[in-house]
């Protein structure tokens, strides 16, 4: 059977109705960390979403192409909104030419997502080794072994460099911070939350930042 004869789901058939229950400007936070916050906690401690940390990280090139990943977002405060990566990286060689960065958190049990918009830019040394150390070993050897975004002939060429690893560094001996690892932080300039309504009548609440450092708030329609 080809793919012409194959019989697919038909994705404009899949309809939800989403919660009654909206978003309200009386209810927002002052800043729109503290109000990701509220909604972070919520989805990890009360929907218990499966890594509601992970977030999509759009990027684009010098020449305007995008692309885009999952990540695990690992830090946020008032500064932004911290993820790792390897450096030589895609994301980070877009980064590198253009650092206006999207990040979107799909929260759909929830019938909510967060979109942040805003500037990347790396974090220091230090934090970067902090956070390194956190890390299982496994993960300290894998960022080593990949060189992520390249390309490999098998995976075989992977296990054999991490196996590699594993012998130099065996568990409990320290693992060098890779100079070509670290973090980058993302300063927000707006921040929307969304949230599911009935009939598709979306609320959609966007922080924008102002020059004095304050935030603005705007209804966005659905």
């Amino acid at each position: 059977m080809n793919a012409a004869d194959a019989v697919f789901p038909d994705p404009a058939s899949m309809r939800k109705q989403y919660r009654a229950e909206g978003l309200a400007e009386s209810e927002l936070a002052a800043t729109p960390v503290e109000q990701f916050a509220r909604w972070f906690k919520q989805a990890a401690a009360e929907a218990h979403l499966f890594e509601p940390n992970a977030m999509v990280v759009a990027t684009a090139d010098a020449e305007g192409r995008p692309s885009s990943r999952t990540v695990l977002l690992k830090h946020f405060d008032e500064q932004g909104f911290v993820f790792y990566t390897n450096y030589d990286s895609r994301k980070a060689r877009d980064l590198a030419e253009n650092p206006y960065v999207s990040l979107l958190f799909p929260w759909h049990a929830m019938a909510r997502q967060v979109i942040v918009q805003g500037v990347a830019r790396r974090t220091g040394r230090d934090e970067t080794a902090a956070y390194f150390r956190t890390r299982p070993h496994g993960s300290q050897l894998g960022a080593w072994a990949s060189a992520q975004s390249s390309v490999i002939v098998t995976r075989a060429d992977l296990d054999v460099s991490y196996a590699e690893l594993a012998a130099r560094y065996p568990e409990g001996e320290q693992v060098p911070v890779p100079p070509h690892w670290g973090g980058f932080r993302v300063a927000p300039q707006s921040v929307e939350f969304w949230q599911g309504r009935e009939n598709r009548l979306h609320d959609r609440l966007r922080y924008v930042a102002e020059a004095d450092g304050s935030w603005r708030v705007e209804r966005l329609c659905p």
